[in-house]
């Protein structure tokens, strides 16, 4: 099993190249890419346009090349991406085609995804939080709908969609939101891997996410089983998206282990510490990437010892 961490909050401070070199002396294998960079999500809650995606192809694909030469010079895997996102907004009359431009959008980050050797796509569901929430079966028509939208450009470019479960917030409580509910999230995987023709849809297991709406990390990946392709591994309090290293929240791991072990995980995992970087001084931060390399190659150890126990 490779171990991957996420660019984000690396690249910011360092660029690109220097944040590659330090991931990859920590002792990851891959990465996650923040494609997201390409349209920021304060931009698209403004529902702006993005010069990038709107400019030419050229362009769009050398801002890309920032991900790509570095995996390659430090030999690091990009094994998966985060899409911009939200991946749509609430409805409004002065833009009424504003979401059908972001599914445009979508399509030329998968194109950008599989430029920089990356066939993983992370692209968040289509949903609203509150005031805008639609109802479960009118949230269902707009996933599919949205997804089955990209289904052509990722068959062209060979890239599995990935979706994951979600999460909303009003005041100081947390809700569950779109594929929250893991049997629901299932249906959605088959469903338009069923639309598609092909295995053309996966998951990805937010461990963070799971433990603010309070579900059980083993069940939900067993439940998901071979469907899970990526992993947002990290920590909280239970009260905060905090994206905290292993054991600086109260995710149960041995649990999280014996998942690993049942669903006989054997692709990448991929840690979504980023936060990290905000909550010790940036000079230790090297030390804590390696710690939490660690921990995942411990986690992988493991899950095979137990696979190999029977």
């Amino acid at each position: 099993m490779k171990i991957a961490v996420q660019t984000g909050g690396i690249t910011e401070r360092f660029g690109c190249d220097e944040g590659y070199r330090i991931i990859k002396e920590a002792g990851f294998d891959a990465v996650d890419a923040n494609l997201d960079h390409l349209f920021r999500g304060g931009d698209i809650r403004k529902k702006l346009r993005s010069p990038l995606f709107d400019g030419p192809e050229e362009d769009m694909l050398a801002f890309c090349d920032q991900w790509k030469n570095a995996a390659l010079k430090y030999g690091i895997d990009n094994y998966q991406a985060h899409a911009p996102f939200p991946s749509a907004v609430p409805f409004d009359p002065d833009d009424p085609d504003y979401n059908e431009y972001l599914i445009k959008c979508l399509e030329k980050t998968i194109q950008c995804s599989a430029y920089i050797g990356c066939h993983r796509l992370v692209i968040h569901p289509f949903f609203y939080g509150m005031p805008a929430k639609k109802s479960p079966e009118a949230e269902w028509e707009q996933n599919i709908y949205s997804y089955s939208k990209l289904i052509d450009a990722a068959k062209r470019y060979d890239v599995i969609i990935c979706l994951e479960n979600m999460f909303e917030s009003r005041g100081s409580k947390i809700y569950k939101a779109c594929c929250s509910d893991i049997e629901t999230a299932c249906r959605y995987i088959d469903t338009l891997n069923d639309i598609a023709g092909e295995r053309r849809f996966a998951f990805c297991l937010d461990t963070g996410h799971l433990i603010l709406v309070s579900e059980d990390i083993y069940e939900a990946m067993t439940m998901l089983g071979g469907r899970i392709e990526a992993f947002h591994v990290h920590d909280n309090n239970g009260v905060r998206d905090q994206h905290l290293a292993p054991y600086m929240g109260i995710l149960e791991w041995n649990r999280f282990v014996e998942g690993l072990a049942k669903i006989g995980f054997d692709k990448t995992l991929s840690f979504e510490t980023f936060n990290v970087w905000n909550v010790v001084d940036n000079e230790l931060c090297p030390d804590l990437l390696r710690f939490i390399a660690k921990a995942g190659r411990m986690f992988a150890r493991r899950a095979e010892e137990i696979r190999a126990k029977g």
